[in-house]
């Protein structure tokens, strides 16, 4: 992954979405749909996801545009962390 990222360039401005799946016993209820919970920037909706307690940031996914190759339109946890870490060298 390290020559994608030193390729990549990742528009942390772009506009996106915080949406969180309702839980039973902290698990999805996949016969729900998720809900957004705020809006802002990829880097705002970043930071609101990674100040969420880690133990329930399995149902949180952001929403953006996708940005090819490292940003797809739906952000997944494990992703969004990656992301997160990725930040200063994007």
């Amino acid at each position: 992954m390290g020559d994608v990222v030193a390729d990549s360039k990742v528009d942390f401005g772009a506009a996106a979405a915080l949406y969180k799946w309702p839980s039973l016993a902290n698990q999805r209820r996949p016969d729900r749909d998720s809900y957004q919970v705020s809006q802002g920037t990829l880097d705002e909706c970043i930071s609101a996801f990674m100040e969420k307690p880690a133990t329930t940031r399995h149902l949180y996914e952001i929403h953006t545009a996708a940005q090819p190759s490292l940003v797809t339109d739906i952000l997944s946890p494990e992703h969004v962390t990656e992301l997160s870490r990725l930040r200063e060298y994007l």
